[in-house]
């Protein structure tokens, strides 16, 4: 008979094939950066914060913070790997860029100083388990939070235009899915309230957005001066 534990160990490796997808969902974007050898106007800045989600997550994960959570820990060190292999492709092509490097790498080593800082923080400032778990874990949450809720950004775009050109639907539909399978793992045998927390908002967050999407799926768009819609991507979540 399958007890909860395993139940729970089910959920955690479904919730990490799901979200390695979403790490993977910008591979098109960068083929076509690479097939050109320009970044053209992307920017690096969502794969940058996403490193840095990741990192903090890796940590939560940790035997160290979070007992029973290892499967957080294992995905978001694949993330890392993604992550790190979208950068260095900007760092490439960013070709002529004024400072672009430069801004990349100062904002690499701030996010290292400060993952850092809440390890060392963690490990000999915090003795209590409980105490360690909620520092590190309101930090992560507050990062997954943001990555969540960065398509709902266009909602207003979307409400104004009557347009979902801008809402890419199979981003927040996989999101969504994504979100409510780690908002179940954190229910089941042993609560997470950080896991818990920023995917059950998550959960909410996609939702509005895919309500928004059924809405003005087939509305007539409003005229309006069209400019290339800025990339908003949420290149992993957890």
């Amino acid at each position: 008979m399958v007890d909860a534990k395993q139940v729970r160990f089910i959920v955690g490796v479904i919730g990490n094939v799901i979200s390695f997808c979403l790490f993977f969902s910008p591979a098109p974007t960068f083929w076509r950066i690479i097939k050109n050898k320009s970044v053209e106007e992307f920017q690096p800045w969502p794969y940058v914060a996403t490193m840095m989600n990741c990192m903090l997550w890796v940590f939560y994960g940790l035997p160290v913070v979070h007992k029973d959570s290892i499967l957080v820990t294992t995905i978001n060190g694949v993330g890392m790997v993604f992550e790190a292999f979208y950068i260095s492709i900007f760092l490439v092509y960013c070709g002529g860029k004024k400072n672009f490097r430069r801004n990349i790498g100062l904002y690499l080593v701030a996010e290292v100083i400060a993952v850092a800082a809440i390890v060392l923080i963690t490990l000999f400032a915090i003795q209590n388990e409980f105490a360690k778990q909620t520092f590190v874990g309101v930090i992560c949450d507050v990062f997954n939070i943001a990555m969540y809720g960065a398509p709902s950004l266009v909602i207003k775009k979307v409400i104004r235009t009557r347009s979902v050109e801008y809402m890419p639907f199979l981003l927040s539909f996989v999101s969504f899915v994504n979100a409510g399978i780690w908002t179940a793992y954190s229910l089941i045998y042993k609560l997470d309230l950080y896991v818990l927390i920023s995917n059950g908002l998550g959960t909410a967050l996609c939702a509005s957005q895919l309500i928004v999407y059924g809405l003005y799926r087939n509305a007539t768009p409003r005229d309006e001066d069209k400019s290339k819609p800025s990339e908003i991507e949420i290149p992993g979540t957890v």
